[in-house]
């Protein structure tokens, strides 16, 4: 027998829209991997074992969120702190505008910085100086040692 409160649950109409855009990309990487065409060597197991694999999760995850949108079980939401996502997402413009004359480390410099100031952490010139340092020894492993392409500027220049 179920209670009042029962009846007057209504579905989490976000939650059905996340499970709606789960399925979606699901299908999407299905498709897409079934239209690759490889050699006959790796027709049994080759590369689309784990796109088929991962669209197989996000279609479980889409009914497993259904689900519990359509039961109500996801907790109420708080209200949404937009500083910190905006912090995230200028440091992601700064890197894209950056990194083609800047440099792959500056440009890293200042995504890290401005999420490192999203997650309230430590100074921004302290953060900026950090991530720059690591992108550039990234940069030298990657650009010198695996003689990959990554993008040069000023401080990559200045490596042997």
């Amino acid at each position: 027998m179920s209670s009042g409160t029962d009846l007057q649950r209504r579905p989490d109409g976000a939650a059905l829209v996340i499970a709606l855009i789960l399925l979606l990309i699901s299908l999407v990487i299905f498709w897409q991997t079934s239209t690759m065409r490889l050699p006959p060597l790796q027709a049994r197991v080759g590369p689309q074992v784990f796109p088929y694999g991962i669209a197989a999760g996000l279609f479980l995850l889409s009914i497993g969120t259904a689900i519990s949108a359509w039961r109500g079980k996801f907790p109420a939401r708080t209200r949404d702190n937009y500083g910190p996502v905006a912090w995230v997402i200028a440091g992601l413009l700064g890197q894209i505008l950056l990194v083609s004359w800047a440099g792959f480390a500056l440009g890293s410099g200042v995504l890290v910085a401005c999420t490192a100031k999203a997650f309230g952490r430590g100074p921004l010139w302290f953060t900026f100086l950090c991530g720059t340092v690591f992108a550039l020894v990234i940069w030298f492993i990657f650009a010198r040692g695996l003689q990959l392409s990554l993008p040069t500027g000023p401080l990559e220049r200045l490596l042997p």
